[in-house]
């Protein structure tokens, strides 16, 4: 096979793989920066250039920063609102049967039912679960979106380092 062909074929791969990942920043079910961070580091050593490891350098370092903003912002976050991470996984349980019950929406509305039902088991109170509920929902809403921005960020400087590559 030409090598020409090979890096077209390749480069297409990483960008469906790099579409999938920016949507998992979104929708957990499908991988999200870990792909972005696997894909942009494979591409770039498979093609072997200088444009596509600078762009695969910075992309890994964009899907690293995503990766951990979200993770330091929301963990944070729960140890403010002494949220432990039982209901955390409750809620994930709860995304996951929402999932299959309402399409589109009920992976969200499952993920925060489920975390208000156990923080409301945990706390005995519902005016604090609620409350507690919706910090951490808005916690990991924001974690969301910065990772989303950043594999997206990732996936525009991918892009950019094809363009340069061909």
């Amino acid at each position: 096979m030409d090598p020409t062909t090979l890096d077209v074929i390749v480069t297409v791969v990483a960008a469906l793989l790099l579409a999938v990942a920016v949507l998992g920043t979104i929708f957990p079910i499908l991988p999200g920066s870990a792909l972005t961070l696997i894909t942009v580091v494979g591409w770039a050593w498979i093609l072997g250039s200088g444009a596509s490891w600078t762009a695969g350098i910075i992309g890994a370092v964009l899907a690293l920063a995503g990766m951990s903003a979200s993770l330091i912002l929301t963990g944070r976050k729960m140890r403010r609102e002494s949220i432990p991470n039982t209901p955390v996984l409750v809620g994930v349980a709860g995304a996951i049967v929402g999932m299959f019950v309402i399409p589109v929406v009920g992976l969200f509305l499952g993920f925060a039912i489920g975390l208000l039902a156990a923080e409301w088991y945990r706390r005995r109170d519902l005016r604090a679960a609620l409350r507690s509920s919706v910090e951490a929902m808005k916690s990991m809403g924001l974690g969301m979106i910065i990772e989303f921005v950043c594999a997206s960020l990732a996936a525009s400087v991918f892009a950019i380092g094809a363009l340069v590559h061909f």
